[in-house]
């Protein structure tokens, strides 16, 4: 397996949130590590928190795990049963189909990182602190339905 150089592998901080749940996630920069390597059965990224950055807001999906390994920094990992501290070598997982929102918060003064897993099929999902569900295909709607207009990236 090739080595891997995060550098040139370009960072973006795209949300397809709808306003206001944008704000939170702007300090969020990731790297997609499928597309360059080739991997197609799961996702993987890797995600720099700036101070003050969430991950996402919360939420939690229908039809895909997620798995995480923090790298460098601490954050704050906040899910149904309360807040814990992440710090380097922690790692936290997320079984499809539960509805445990979670995500991290980067409440430090410096920058944090880790490493998020993902496989299985989008089949929809929701967030728990806000009313926004996301569908199996990528749009985003409020808990009864309606449409927000905006498309998950």
């Amino acid at each position: 397996m090739p080595k891997l150089n995060l550098d040139p592998i370009p960072q973006n901080n795209a949300t397809g949130y709808p306003k206001p749940f944008d704000a939170e996630v702007q300090g969020r920069w990731k790297r997609r590590l499928g597309p360059v390597t080739g991997l197609t059965d799961f996702g993987a990224s890797h995600v720099v928190l700036k101070p003050g950055a969430w991950s996402s807001q919360r939420h939690w999906h229908d039809g895909e795990d997620e798995f995480l390994v923090m790298l460098t920094g601490e954050a704050v990992l906040v899910e149904d049963d309360g807040r814990h501290i992440m710090s380097p070598g922690d790692i936290a997982a997320w079984p499809k189909g539960p509805a445990n929102g979670h995500h991290l918060c980067n409440e430090s003064d410096e920058d944090c990182s880790f490493i998020v897993l993902s496989g299985g099929v989008c089949t929809g999902g929701g967030y728990s602190d806000i009313d926004m569900m996301f569908t199996a295909d990528n749009r985003y709607i409020h808990k009864d339905g309606q449409a927000y207009g905006a498309s998950r990236v």
